[in-house]
């Protein structure tokens, strides 16, 4: 490999991680905030919170290493023309075209790993994540509760306390109950109980030999006490919980079959973010060109606008495509393949030496 080559190759590679970094940074406290608010409303079990962070982060991978890379590159490029390295370049007879070896050499791998996130460690990722859930839904240890320790149950169930449980998880012993609803508390014991399941996704405390008292939240005295050998509670279960055949979480190769508006839209999806990682990679060049005392950090906001535009026209055309207001064979080609036509241009245009000008006889 040539020096300039293995030069160039480095410094894209080392401002490339540096960005790379500093956004997954940002990413994952945003992350971070999503999923402690499911587990703050009950909708996700606080064991899960490190599996389920990992996991949504491979979910935004695509749309974090097309920006990750544009922006590293933008920021390289501005420098070599700031420091004037680029004019010296040109100097010696290497336009900007000579720069598309070292520029792929970085781009490439990178498009490679975001479609392989995009078509397939993303839908696996959402798979995976909703299995865990779906076992933590049918086990009390993993949905939280513990022996000796007051838990709040998902979307205001009440407070759960146990004595003892067994090493499975389905049995319990000591059991303590209290909620509220319509305006009435209702207060259970048990000495003993049972998780029971009927279907994927309904769940049943199932307690024995106990008390029961209800009555009113105001100061009336209208309490009734009573006594039971079995008694049945509905446990509450999560509310967004997705059906099996949600083209979210389908693998690629079974989108490709699914003629819903909603599966072809989710394919679309999958297949964009890939062009448009390697799109703004060729318009790193074009952007970034600057005179050496040039500020390059307007350049660098003006693609870090276009990146937004464009994501913001993936979503919308991704929600269009699923309710059918865009031709279902269209589906987001109109967007990715202008983009790809306009970054060619762009990168063939900026590639062209201007011809030195002859002095007048």
């Amino acid at each position: 490999m040539p020096k300039l080559d293995r030069y160039l190759l480095g410094d894209f590679l080392q401002s490339f991680l540096a960005t790379l970094i500093v956004l997954l940074t940002v990413s994952l406290g945003g992350v971070l905030v999503d999923v402690l608010g499911e587990i703050a409303d009950g909708g996700l079990p606080a064991r899960l919170l490190l599996s389920q962070l990992g996991l949504q982060l491979l979910v935004y991978l695509p749309l974090v290493l097309p920006l990750a890379l544009m922006l590293g590159l933008m920021l390289s490029v501005a420098r070599l023309y700031r420091d004037s390295e680029m004019a010296v370049i040109n100097a010696v007879g290497v336009g900007p075209r000579r720069l598309l070896r070292p520029l792929l050499m970085t781009a490439v791998p990178v498009v490679l790993v975001v479609a392989a996130c995009s078509l397939w460690l993303g839908p696996w990722a959402q798979r995976a994540g909703a299995e865990m859930v779906e076992q933590a839904n049918r086990s009390l240890i993993v949905a939280g509760l513990e022996p000796g320790r007051f838990t709040s149950l998902p979307n205001g169930g009440g407070i759960v306390y146990i004595d003892r449980m067994s090493e499975d998880g389905r049995t319990l012993q000591g059991v303590f109950l209290h909620r509220e609803r319509e305006g009435r508390v209702d207060v259970l014991t048990a000495s003993e109980g049972e998780l029971q399941f009927e279907g994927e996704r309904e769940r049943f405390l199932q307690l024995r030999d106990g008390h029961r008292v209800e009555g009113p939240l105001g100061g009336t005295l209208d309490f009734r006490m009573m006594r039971y050998a079995a008694n049945e509670l509905a446990m509450p279960d999560r509310t967004d919980t997705r059906e099996r055949d949600d083209p979210v979480l389908l693998p690629t190769r079974t989108l490709l079959g699914d003629k819903r508006a909603e599966a072809n839209a989710e394919l679309h999806r999958r297949l964009a973010p890939p062009l448009l990682a390697l799109a703004f990679a060729l318009m790193t060049l074009p952007l970034a060109r600057s005179s050496p005392r040039q500020q390059r950090y307007g350049r660098l906001m003006l693609g870090f606008l276009a990146y937004l535009v464009s994501a913001n026209l993936l979503f919308i055309g991704t929600r269009m495509l699923a309710e059918g207001e865009l031709p279902a064979m269209l589906g987001l080609w109109w967007l990715t393949l202008p983009l790809l036509a306009l970054a060619i241009w762009m990168y063939l245009r900026d590639g062209r030496l201007s011809r030195p000008r002859r002095a007048a006889a």
